[in-house]
């Protein structure tokens, strides 16, 4: 495995970078939030030139699909970054030592108001590779029961159910994110929904 001496210890989970194919001549933070950690890995390409790429680091994720009563859940929320009230499959970040099955289930939880007696991985990879050094993994959740939410302080969320046969239709209508349909064409693949 490659020097990861960048990686957060922020209580989260990041994932280690395997060895490089290319050889990376130096690899350097140039700025951390709290939030993501930016910088670049100056490479050597095939072709013997030298090339900085860049990059922004954020903290593993776990995405939701959670069906109750027919209905899959879904949380409404202002995305300030965008600009828009969005209808999301409930998300968050994975802490540190944590399943992405744990995560999952701690974050329905904590959004909706419901507990899963099981949950199972449907997958997991990295995202938008050409900048990110972002993994994500999608959690299906079933045998779902009331309970009370526990919303994190800078969370603003609505719960809401939407019918299975509608809720593919739904999340591919604006506004809309990745993750959202991403899950549901995973659930979906796997006769899920």
């Amino acid at each position: 495995m490659s020097d990861d001496s960048h990686v957060p210890d922020d209580g989260r989970r990041h994932e280690p970078l395997p060895d490089p194919e290319w050889p990376v001549i130096e690899s350097a933070v140039e700025y951390e939030t709290g939030w993501f950690t930016g910088g670049y890995d100056l490479v050597e390409q095939p072709d013997g030139r030298r090339k900085k790429y860049y990059w922004a680091e954020l903290a593993t994720a776990v995405v939701v699909v959670a069906v109750t009563d027919g209905r899959v859940l879904f949380v409404e929320q202002y995305r300030p970054t965008i600009r828009e009230t969005q209808l999301e499959l409930p998300a968050g970040i994975v802490e540190a030592g944590e399943s992405y099955t744990r995560a999952g289930a701690r974050e329905l939880r904590e959004e909706t108001g419901f507990e899963a007696s099981a949950t199972s991985l449907l997958q997991d990879f990295w995202c938008s590779t050409g900048l990110l050094r972002h993994r994500r993994g999608f959690v299906f959740a079933e045998g779902l029961e009331p309970v009370e939410r526990s919303l994190d302080a800078n969370e603003f969320l609505t719960p809401r159910a939407v019918p299975v046969e509608e809720a593919l239709a739904f999340a591919r209508s604006e506004p809309t994110n990745d993750a959202t349909v991403e899950g549901l064409l995973l659930a979906r693949d796997e006769g899920l929904l």
